[in-house]
């Protein structure tokens, strides 16, 4: 600290006599009196230039809405799934249960975490591992894997079989209480290792389990064991199958091996060399389910993928940073929108790397890739349906430009089938093993 310089008098009256100076910087600061900065900010033919068209354009269902939740990685994998399942029994119109999956992904990650904390009993909270866990404890948030964990595990139903209630839609305060309750574990699992009680630890976690099982019940309400299977095909006509069970549901209705599914991500930094693997320590919901994991590639084999699925009609399920450039209004992400440089003359310019290495920038939100507008091949523009409702944009879905997909772009999930030979045999290979705080390690919520 004694070799830091201290801001001084001197470089304050620079500062103010050359802010001063400025007349564009008093036109600023009159305009931000009484405006948001992204208003002051836009770019007008950004709007102009990125029409809703698209050269391919799947037609799916109707946006849904994760409402004031974290689980926009559960509503863009059931939106995935519904229109496989819709297209197999020419379904108009119908959701999955998120509430169901919402309610096993937060069950298993109560065990994960407390075989998390189990496993690093003798570890100091001060050290780095212990803050993160303590830190995260369990959210909302998620990845394709965790989905493919729980639905393989336990299954799927309608929406009718397990709708929605105001704590699965609201789940902040639910979780508050669990996260507090599982603080308490680890604080009360460290106190026994201390005392050299260590065989009274399993009793202590079954404890801490059940009473996180009833806070999902009465919050979330109780997972069905078997349910009626109701819809109406594209030709009014009505079907019901009776008796269903979640899992005969997955198997069935559904029959596709998520398994098939690949995790892809583009992430160019230094310590993620392309063609490799890479996994997470302490990713995950289910203990015994699959890894989170994923195969590193450039962006344009990235993209070529993500083209090549849509361009056969099946949609993407898609990770990025959602926060970055958005017109919420307009429904456009879009990295010339907003000429926040222009406004303030500042030098704003980063590399995704950089990005990425500086925690600038990192995937926090899941959606879809509908469609993507091609010219001479390549896209321009891409047709996203989003998870916070109809009465948005153009109706729930949303545009993203080429060059912010680009930058903001993390995650994708393809059929393996689509991979070449390069990428099947990187596919193989061990996964390097990231940190848990490493950026690719971020949940989308």
């Amino acid at each position: 600290m004694n070799n830091m310089r201290p801001l001084s008098a001197e470089d304050l009256s620079l500062m103010e006599e050359s802010y001063l100076a400025d007349e564009k910087a008093r036109i600023v600061r009159n305009a931000l009196t009484n405006n948001d900065i992204a208003k002051i900010s836009s770019v007008f033919e950004a709007e102009v230039q990125n029409p809703f068209m698209f050269s391919i354009d799947i037609k799916t269902m109707p946006a849904t809405n994760q409402k004031r939740s974290g689980r926009c990685w559960i509503f863009s994998s059931l939106n995935v799934l519904r229109e496989m399942i819709a297209k197999k029994y020419h379904i108009e119109n119908f959701e999955l249960s998120q509430n169901f999956i919402t309610f096993y992904d937060k069950l298993e990650k109560v065990n994960w975490f407390l075989e998390a904390v189990l496993q690093e009993v003798d570890t100091p909270f001060a050290d780095e591992t212990m803050r993160y866990l303590m830190e995260t404890v369990t959210n909302d948030g998620g990845q394709w894997d965790m989905m493919v964990s729980v639905v393989k595990k336990y299954g799927l139903c309608p929406k009718t079989a397990m709708p929605e209630t105001f704590q699965s839609s609201n789940t902040q305060g639910m979780m508050r209480l669990i996260n507090g309750r599982l603080r308490k574990f680890a604080a009360d699992s460290k106190k026994l290792a201390a005392e050299g009680r260590k065989e009274e630890l399993t009793d202590l976690k079954q404890k801490c389990l059940r009473e996180c099982y009833g806070v999902l019940c009465s919050c979330l309400g109780v997972p069905p064991k078997s349910f009626t299977f109701e819809y109406v095909d594209e030709k009014k006509k009505y079907h019901a199958v009776y008796d269903v069970t979640p899992k005969q549901f997955y198997e069935k209705y559904l029959g596709t091996d998520l398994d098939d599914y690949v995790g892809i991500i583009n992430g160019p930094t230094a310590d993620k060399p392309f063609h490799k693997m890479y996994t997470v320590k302490y990713l995950g919901n289910v203990v015994d389910g699959n890894p989170v994991s994923y195969l590193n590639l450039p962006m344009n084999e990235f993209k070529k993928l993500i083209i090549d699925q849509l361009k056969d009609g099946s949609i993407v399920w898609f990770g990025c940073d959602a926060g970055k450039d958005i017109n919420r209004d307009s429904g456009l992400w879009d990295d010339g929108q907003f000429d926040y440089a222009g406004t303030f003359d500042m030098d704003l310019e980063m590399t995704k790397a950089e990005m990425l290495d500086a925690r600038h920038s990192a995937m926090n939100h899941a959606m879809v890739l509908t469609g993507v507008n091609l010219v001479k091949g390549k896209p321009n523009r891409w047709k996203i349906e989003n998870s916070w409702g109809d009465q948005v944009a153009h109706a729930g879905y949303y545009i993203c430009t080429d060059t912010w997909f680009d930058k903001y772009v993390f995650e994708a999930v393809v059929h393996r089938k689509y991979l070449n030979a390069k990428q099947t045999k990187a596919l193989k290979s061990e996964p390097v093993v990231l940190q848990p705080w490493d950026p690719f390690g971020s949940l989308a919520d």
